[in-house]
């Protein structure tokens, strides 16, 4: 013979089962959805990375190129940008000293 009692107790038992496996369910979904996540993250690191790269060579080759087609131009600026350097580093130097 069935109770209200057990009934209620049944039927309370029956929606927490289904609670438990729905939460299950999206826990689950959440964490398949976090793992694409890295994983489309790391891809596009990689592939910027790998672009990086390839521009930083391409670069370096031109920069090679210029320096063999105007080399005493080329040694001018690196003077000039030296110089320059310098010259900033110098004036950080003065305007940190005077601050004591």
């Amino acid at each position: 013979m069935t109770t209200p009692i057990s009934t209620l107790a049944d039927t309370v038992a029956g929606t927490a089962a289904d609670t438990i496996d729905r939460t299950r369910s999206t826990v689950e979904g959440l964490a398949d959805d976090a793992r694409d996540l890295t994983q489309r993250g790391v891809n596009a690191l990689r592939d910027g990375t790998r672009a990086l790269r390839e521009e930083t060579a391409h670069l370096a080759d031109s920069t090679v190129g210029y320096i063999k087609d105007e080399p005493i131009k080329s040694v001018l600026i690196a003077a000039a940008a030296g110089a320059a350097l310098m010259a900033l580093a110098t004036l950080a130097s003065r305007s940190f000293g005077s601050r004591d």
